[in-house]
């Protein structure tokens, strides 16, 4: 797993940013790579780095039924020659989602736990990491050490990321984000959007790791629901900021994003002259659970 080329990075152009005096561009980590696009090449780098340089036979994850971690750690191991499990939040249901169905297509063992039983962490992890001695574990959403390592390099493969006043991500686990804060410059500011309803907890957690850094600031107000969660207003944003921008989101994570960037842009959130950077993070195989015809893009 190794690229070599700087990520793509597109400027917007709307009226609303012209009134508003303000600029938008998006790092286009979604064009990385078909399926291990996005965050999820920088997270799964130095984990799948890892458990070959230990010998391991493969990874032990977690996450739900649209993880787009889980998706990308099935074809990386894949393509690593690693056996690939997959412990996923909740029952299963009679009707994998296209998220679960890749995965098994991609050689993938899918084990489902109760959501209490998945709600402890430590147990759980502790629990298939016994299950699975021969394993590497890598936590929900490749939030570890590994990769928050990966993810610290995502600036440098931005052209001039330093002349950017802010930096905008959608937060899942907080591992892109850290990695975002601690490599960025103490003169920008790192926005967190918060795609997860009744996270607010996540700012101590986070602010403890990654104090001294103060540059940063966590937006709980566009999760539209909760986790996967998604409304008619956010499906018809996703089809006007395509055929506006042809820039394809998923309605898990990027769409909440710029959604939120352009709703903060309308309440002035952003000074003028600011200079703003939205990273977008992948994950498009999410939108395969949505009905045909929802969307007017394509994304594969």
């Amino acid at each position: 797993m190794q690229i070599s080329t700087a990520i793509e990075t597109v400027n917007l152009t709307d009226e609303l940013y012209g009134n508003k005096q303000v600029s938008v561009s998006v790092a286009r980590l979604d064009k990385l790579h078909p399926i291990i696009s996005g965050n999820k090449y920088f997270k799964l780098k130095y984990n799948i780095k890892d458990a070959l340089a230990a010998g391991k036979k493969g990874i032990v994850t977690f996450g739900g039924a649209y993880s787009n971690h889980l998706a990308a750690t099935a074809f990386a191991c894949k393509e690593a020659g690693l056996q690939a499990v997959a412990v996923v939040r909740g029952e299963a249901s009679p009707q994998l989602s296209y998220t679960l169905i890749f995965c098994k297509e991609m050689g993938m063992v899918i084990e489902f736990v109760s959501r209490a039983e998945y709600g402890n962490k430590e147990k759980l992890y502790h629990h298939y990491q016994n299950k699975y001695p021969d394993h590497y574990l890598v936590p929900e959403g490749g939030d570890n050490e590994a990769g928050e390592k990966g993810c610290a390099e995502i600036l440098s493969y931005i052209e001039d990321s330093n002349q950017y006043s802010h930096i905008v991500c959608d937060i899942g686990t907080g591992t892109t984000f850290k990695g975002i804060v601690k490599n960025s410059s103490l003169k920008q500011t790192v926005i967190g959007i918060v795609v997860l309803k009744g996270a607010e907890a996540m700012e101590k957690t986070l602010a403890e790791e990654l104090a001294p850094h103060k540059n940063f600031q966590l937006i709980h107000d566009y999760h539209f629901g909760g986790y996967a969660k998604k409304t008619d207003e956010l499906i018809d944003f996703m089809n006007q900021f395509y055929q506006q921008h042809q820039l394809p989101t998923d309605f898990v994570y990027t769409a909440k994003q710029f959604y939120a960037v352009n709703d903060l842009i309308v309440k002035n959130f952003f000074p003028s002259g600011s200079k703003i950077l939205c990273l977008h993070t992948g994950g498009l195989q999410g939108n395969l659970s949505l009905p045909p015809e929802t969307l007017i893009f394509n994304f594969f």
